[in-house]
């Protein structure tokens, strides 16, 4: 990836491969910061032990599809206080159903999201005993002291969830800036699941820098 990257013209001043003042940069090594903020989650009451299966939640009773295309948690294990050592169970915050969570992107606008409707009670620790995308992508970003985040439209919604994070955790939140995907012919946007080309077939395949910077350039 970084050599692909390079070839294509990027540089960057920090980063796994070359260091910098907020290192260590691999989440492989952080796994004592993504901890320290779970256990202030459980110390506060803000998380619970579930061991739901996404089975479990599938066939649970009206159980909605969330924008993103996630089961929308039921919240069946709300009540549970706590989880034994030996109890293989995700961690999740816990959001009372009707809470609105509203930010300003910087291109996309005003945005609010309701919980119970557009999400549920969103996992921040795995059952493998891994952090959450939610809550590394959150612990993370506040180590590195980053004050703007850009990424795609299609994680508005993971946004909304990171907020709940960055408040529970009493953290300064970011701006963000969330930008259209591209996409292919079809509109259809691009990614490994639909068999989207990625940059070092493209490049394997003979297409320049220039030619790919000029079609990045036009869409």
């Amino acid at each position: 990836m970084f050599e692909d990257l390079r070839w294509f013209g990027f540089k960057w001043q920090e980063g796994p491969d070359i260091g910098g003042p907020f290192a260590p940069y691999s989440q492989s090594e952080r796994t004592s910061r993504y901890r320290s903020c779970l256990e202030q989650l459980k110390a506060q009451g803000s998380i619970y032990p579930c061991a739901c299966s996404r089975k479990d939640i599938a066939a649970a009773v009206c159980a909605p599809h969330a924008a993103d295309d996630e089961l929308i948690y039921p919240g069946t294990c709300r009540s549970r206080i706590g989880a034994s050592k030996n109890d293989a169970c995700s961690w999740r915050l816990r959001v009372p159903d009707g809470q609105q969570v509203s930010f300003t992107d910087v291109q996309c606008g005003r945005q609010t999201f309701e919980a119970g409707k557009d999400f549920g009670d969103f996992v921040v620790w795995r059952p493998d005993d891994i952090p959450g995308y939610q809550l590394a992508c959150v612990v993370d970003d506040s180590a590195m002291q980053i004050s703007e985040v850009v990424r795609g439209r299609d994680l508005l919604l993971s946004t909304a969830r990171q907020i709940l994070i960055y408040q529970a955790l009493t953290l300064p939140v970011p701006n963000f800036l969330h930008c259209e995907l591209m996409t292919d012919e079809s509109g259809v946007r691009l990614a490994k699941r639909h068999d989207a080309l990625s940059l070092r077939q493209l490049r394997l395949s003979g297409a320049s820098r220039d030619e790919l910077m000029a079609g990045w350039n036009t869409a």
